[in-house]
């Protein structure tokens, strides 16, 4: 029997590097939401484009959660288009 090792992240399970990890941790759960929220509201691709003022192949890659091809600003930028409430909490 092997020792399974548990993660509270998929994250904390891929990723070495700790700044990295919180970074995919916080974009991850962006993502997930700004998907949601469009999938809710029913809108194409072009539509959404056009609400978050980038390109469609852009809200495919989202839609596709591509999370590498985002930044978290970029992800902040587009939730706020959206009209959702952004808010990162900082703790020593």
């Amino acid at each position: 029997m092997t020792d399974k090792q548990r993660y509270q992240s998929v994250w904390d399970a891929l990723e070495d590097d700790p700044i990295r990890r919180e970074n995919l941790k916080l974009r991850s759960d962006m993502l997930r939401v700004i998907t949601e929220t469009l999938k809710e509201r029913e809108l194409t691709q072009q539509q959404a484009a056009e609400l978050l003022e980038c390109t469609q192949p852009r809200v495919n890659a989202l839609m596709q959660g591509k999370i590498d091809e985002f930044r978290l600003d970029m992800l902040v930028d587009f939730a706020h288009r959206l009209g959702l409430h952004v808010s990162i909490e900082v703790a020593a």
